[in-house]
């Protein structure tokens, strides 16, 4: 809810001023803002930077991007690789198979001789050979399957490693992470960043948050959720009004922060609180000072107008 209190004559200018003196304010505070600084997660030159200063980004838009050039290439060495890992692996079970086959044929070889050396039809000579080509053969599998098994874990490796660059790859695109305005910039396209630079500061500007102190005895009084009445000043004669929800208490008190305290106030303990304002207009400022009251003076400013 948005309205503005403007003197027409004389009488209502001494009745705004008597409402303002008489009638004061509650709290007092300042707007402001989440702020997020986007940063780059990959170090190397920006080739694209399309954000400025004060405009307006939605979330999810790519606001930047390093060079990935060298993480392309190793991308594409590492495909090299597993590609001649899958290939080894092919080689190496085509290998098994036709080994797989010599085994049973020597192991039929052996059985006929043990037959044949029982029914004295051949020599134990003969037999030695026949064992001793079909344990080769068994050897000669289980040094494939070995291989086999070193093979599935150079491919694993290989596999986690093109898995890295393409992560690499993807860090390298800097996405927005919430609609807002930039507020600030912190690189330009061509310059060299590392990772961990900060890039830009966005913050979302829709909504803002009125950070106030309320004293011990008002804590009776501020509820969260409760909808109150905010106040800020535009030009000597002019007041706008809206409408806030308290968003947050503290819970525990401080002593009267700095921005807000004179000498007699230090002792006093005072709790933070959090009105949430929207601002469609982008009327609201950070930084700007406004004031609240937790009872309604609509019927006050209505009088006023």
């Amino acid at each position: 809810m948005l309205f503005s209190l403007r003197p027409r004559h004389a009488a209502t200018l001494l009745l705004l001023g008597a409402c303002r003196t008489e009638d004061l304010p509650d709290a007092y505070g300042n707007f402001e803002a989440t702020e997020v600084v986007v940063a780059s997660q990959m170090s190397g030159p920006v080739t694209r930077f399309a954000v400025s200063e004060g405009a307006t980004v939605d979330r999810g838009t790519v606001v930047a991007v390093i060079d990935t050039t060298a993480f392309v290439l190793e991308r594409q060495q590492l495909a090299a690789q597993r590609s001649a890992v899958l290939a080894r692996r092919s080689e190496l079970a085509e290998q098994l198979r036709v080994l797989d086959v010599q085994r049973e044929i020597a192991e039929r070889g052996w059985l006929r001789m043990q037959r044949l050396v029982a029914q004295q039809a051949a020599t134990a000579q003969q037999l030695d050979q026949a064992e001793r080509d079909h344990r080769t053969l068994l050897a000669q599998i289980e040094a494939v399957r070995a291989s086999q098994r070193s093979v599935g874990l150079e491919s694993d490796a290989v596999e986690a490693r093109v898995t890295q660059a393409r992560d690499r790859v993807s860090r390298a695109t800097v996405v927005n992470p919430l609609t807002g305005t930039v507020l600030a910039t912190y690189t330009r396209e061509g310059e060299v960043v590392g990772a961990g630079q900060p890039l830009y500061k966005v913050a979302a500007l829709d909504t803002l948050d009125l950070r106030a102190w309320v004293s011990g005895a008002q804590l009776t009084s501020v509820t969260l959720g409760q909808v109150v009445d905010v106040f800020v000043d535009q030009g000597a004669d002019s007041l706008v009004a809206l409408r806030g929800t308290v968003q947050w208490i503290a819970s525990r008190g401080e002593f009267t922060p700095t921005p807000v305290q004179t000498r007699d106030e230090r002792t006093d303990l005072v709790y933070a609180i959090k009105v949430r304002v929207a601002n469609p207009n982008g009327l609201l400022k950070i930084g700007m000072p406004a004031d609240i009251r937790f009872a309604s003076v609509t019927t006050a400013a209505n009088t006023a107008k």
